[in-house]
């Protein structure tokens, strides 16, 4: 399943928050995003999932030890028809380290299936994003972005399956949250059967910066 489009980092970080809604201490900001509790309770901890085509889990990115992968996926020409990060390794870097250096609302992670890395996924705060312009969003809305890395893993179910299991996991493991979201391109038609059959409704259509999305619901 080719990926959702994403923008470029710059929305998860258009908005300072108070340490009371970020849930940390004044000074938090020497950590990184995927060790912080608050925002996105605790995404690394959330541990493995049983899905129909083996145990998924999602592995917050490490840079040193995760880019080359990445940046190679980002290269597909399949992948950058709608991720736009394709170039050398430092462009790729620099999206994830946005998120990395951040407050905690987007946390990039590898998706793990059977112990081998093989699809990127990024779990942020929607109603934090500036996705939250362009659709009624609720507190605590969580958004999706994904792309399967190898074109064999894509076209075979994987994406529904894996699509579905996120959706559980972040709705097990934050209560808050009522609603998980994403924005495909409405060309990407392999990635909207995908969120259809995970169990997404299309809620709306909406204009974002860079493409025209179609926004993607899945209810608790």
């Amino acid at each position: 399943m080719p990926a959702p489009d994403t923008d470029d980092g710059e929305d998860t970080a258009d908005l300072d928050l108070p340490p009371d809604l970020t849930g940390a201490p004044a000074g938090y900001g020497v950590e990184r995003a995927a060790d912080r509790p608050g925002l996105l309770d605790n995404v690394g901890d959330w541990g493995p999932v049983a899905t129909p085509v083996g145990v998924f889990e999602l592995v917050p990115v490490h840079l040193p030890r995760d880019l080359s992968l990445i940046a190679t996926w980002m290269n597909d020409p399949a992948v950058d028809a709608f991720w736009r990060l394709a170039g050398p390794a430092e462009a790729t870097a620099a999206h994830i380290g946005r998120q990395l250096d951040g407050d905690g609302r987007s946390v990039p992670c590898l998706g793990v299936l059977d112990g081998l890395p093989m699809s990127y996924w990024e779990i942020y705060r929607a109603d934090l994003d500036t996705l939250a312009r362009y659709y009624p969003s609720r507190l605590h809305d969580t958004g999706v972005h994904v792309l399967i890395g190898s074109a064999e893993d894509r076209g075979r179910g994987l994406g529904t399956a894996l699509l579905r299991a996120a959706a559980d996991l972040v709705l097990r493991h934050r209560p808050r949250c009522d609603r998980v979201v994403a924005e495909p391109d409405v060309r990407n038609a392999a990635s909207l059967a995908a969120f259809r059959a995970a169990g997404f409704r299309r809620a709306a259509d909406a204009d974002l910066p860079g493409k025209r999305a179609a926004i993607m619901v899945r209810d608790r």
